[in-house]
């Protein structure tokens, strides 16, 4: 088994972390109530508001809570990645043990199953 170059994949998990983080603090700060109190404004606040108004705030707030939760969940993966590297399991598959392809963690450094164990994991899902 050829381990992976441990250094480079944390400098990368790092900063991908940092991006991560920058997004979902974004996202708060675009959207600093609830979806009720901006739905809530939009109806009580003016007659010249139509449901249509009220159906695009609620798709676009439904949206941000949707990417809000995608990069939540890569920041948890990323800090499990990071774990790895440091207890010595980076780079291998959760399930069977194997080590992960390089080529693999370059385009997903945080992955922790082989590609055969991620595509049985998504027929699953």
């Amino acid at each position: 088994m050829t381990l992976p170059d441990t250094d480079r994949f944390r400098t990368m998990l790092l900063e991908e972390r940092e991006r991560v983080v920058a997004a979902i603090d974004h996202l708060h700060r675009e959207n600093p109530g609830s979806l009720e109190d901006e739905t809530g404004e939009l109806v009580s606040g003016s007659a010249d508001n139509h449901m249509g108004d009220t159906a695009t705030a609620t798709f676009d707030r439904e949206l941000d809570y949707t990417l809000e939760g995608n990069a939540e969940a890569v920041l948890t993966a990323i800090d499990g990645a990071l774990r790895r590297i440091e207890d010595g399991t980076y780079g291998t598959c959760r399930v069977c043990g194997r080590e992960i392809a390089p080529e693999r963690l370059e385009a997903r450094p945080w992955a922790d199953l082989c590609i055969d164990d991620a595509r049985a994991q998504e027929r699953l899902d």
